[in-house]
């Protein structure tokens, strides 16, 4: 059990790096690319693209969840698996291109038609590689999973720059999205060496397939929920607001979504392997909670205070009606580091229903927000979606933990004590203010401004709030070395 620890921990801080080397990447990639397109090319992408992730939840159907949370799996069901998952990137692939003529008289863009056409083949591509890449997850083969995530992420926006910058705009958003599955797919399959045989009506992956079935149709209400703000922008308002809209909706989303994707795809597949210890179920899943949660919550608060800067280095001056939209999205940082890692939770506790159930709790609330900001614009949808999330977030997740080994207690603990250093930290941000925002340089005055908020936060959360033993023990764990003291989580 201690092996799986160490490799566990070590697995999340491979994770971790890859994250913040793709986080890297990602800001790379948004800043040249900004200067290179127009608010409207990634609109009129954007336009189509929320249609199509509701198809890329599709093509998964939820089995990579089902193939990584069940104690066995045998060759037959895998390979059963992997054909279902083909046939049905090719099914979408060809429904989607179905669609363009729909979508190009919803949103009366007759540009829709062949983006849509070209986005379908990503389906197939997909489809090829989520049985090769639970499989790595499932050996908890992290360093693998994470060289081919930084591959298909690298390949995928040099593609991206090259022919934006040779003057074919919005096309270089389709085939960034294009190349990424592309590689992802080769990589896994060359990396697990697995050749499916033929499918078998007897390879028992019923239980799988309800499963996957209900992890697919959670994630879809929760997907349709959190992407009708981009879907009435782009037909109320157009292209325009909905590309600026779109750029505060990434610099909110790609901190958290980094770290999910650092921490989650390890957390979840240890946490299956525990389900049968409560006791180091619980200590893994608070450690990684809490770790979540610390990290986030300056990142959160920064984006906030310094969001004209982060705007202005980040996209440039004609982005600048970005920053107000940024500030009112900034909340929705924290919360989703809060209520992300419930979903690792509730799936390898074998509580997809109660997933389910939530998902539909949260949709009609949001819904219900982006109507009544709508009126008001891209702030008015911002604004009303962030606050409706922020007040969701104590019921969900009270409701996530009952009957399982985590508690109320738990989470409240790993929650209250970094919210109390950032809180201070804001403080100390605040003062140093007047001094700082008197400097002309927008790096300078983030760099200073970060770095007191960051510094001040530190101190308090390792000190004044007692964590530094718990970040010890985890650098120790990663190093391969018997934690200093025992402990289920965060210690006081």
């Amino acid at each position: 059990m201690e092996d799986l620890k160490q490799r566990v921990v070590r697995g999340g801080f491979v994770k971790i790096g890859a994250q913040v080397t793709a986080f890297a990447i990602r800001i790379g990639s948004m800043v040249a690319m900004a200067r290179l397109l127009d608010p409207a090319d990634f609109g009129i992408v954007a336009m189509v693209g929320a249609v199509a992730g509701v198809f890329t939840l599709l093509r998964d159907a939820g089995l990579s969840r089902a193939t990584i949370q069940r104690d066995t799996v045998t060759e037959e069901q895998l390979s059963t698996l992997f054909w279902i998952n083909t046939l049905l990137g090719v099914a979408l692939a060809i429904a989607f291109a179905a669609l363009a003529p729909v979508l190009v008289s919803f949103y009366r863009e007759p540009r829709l038609f062949w983006i849509s056409v070209a986005l379908g083949f990503g389906f197939i591509l997909n489809g090829l590689g989520v049985q090769h890449s639970a499989l790595l997850e499932r050996q908890l083969r992290f360093t693998a999973v994470s060289v081919i995530e930084i591959a298909a992420l690298a390949l995928s926006t040099a593609v991206a720059i090259v022919i934006a910058a040779a003057g074919f705009g919005y096309w270089s958003l389709v085939a960034s999205s294009l190349v990424s599955p592309a590689v992802s797919s080769v990589g896994a399959w060359l990396l697990t060496g697995w050749v499916p045989r033929r499918p078998s009506r007897r390879a028992g992956v019923r239980s799988m397939l309800r499963f996957g079935g209900t992890v697919t149709l959670n994630s879809l209400i929760v997907y349709a929920a959190y992407n009708l703000d981009k879907v009435l922008l782009g037909r109320f308002a157009g292209a325009d607001v909905l590309g600026l809209y779109g750029r505060a909706y990434q610099l909110a989303s790609i901190p958290v979504n980094s770290l999910n994707l650092a921490i989650g795809g390890v957390a979840f597949a240890a946490l299956s392997r525990l389900r049968s210890d409560p006791t180091r179920y619980r200590g893994f899943f608070v450690k990684g909670y809490s770790l979540v949660v610390s990290v986030t919550l300056p990142i959160a608060i920064g984006s906030a205070v310094f969001a004209s800067d982060i705007v202005l280095i980040a996209l440039g001056a004609k982005w600048s009606q970005v920053t107000p939209l940024l500030r009112f999205l900034a909340p929705t940082i924290l919360v989703f580091a809060i209520i992300n890692p419930l979903n690792w939770l509730l799936l390898s506790n074998d509580l997809a229903g109660r997933s389910l159930r939530m998902a539909m709790v949260i949709a009609p609330f949001v819904t219900v927000s982006y109507l009544v900001g709508l009126p008001y614009g891209a702030a008015g949808i911002a604004l009303g979606f962030s606050a409706t999330m922020a007040l969701l977030v104590v019921p969900l997740t009270m409701w996530a933990v009952q009957d399982t080994p985590v508690t109320a207690r738990d989470m409240l603990r790993s929650v209250l004590r970094p919210l109390l250093s950032g809180l201070l930290a804001l403080v100390a941000a605040g003062l140093a203010w007047p001094l700082i925002g008197r400097m002309a340089s927008p790096w300078l005055r983030l760099v200073l401004g970060g770095g007191v908020l960051l510094g001040v936060y530190a101190w308090c959360l390792l000190y004044l709030m007692g964590q530094k033993a718990f970040y010890v023990d985890l650098v120790r764990s990663m190093l391969g070395r018997r934690p200093a003291a025992a402990g289920m989580g965060p210690t006081r």
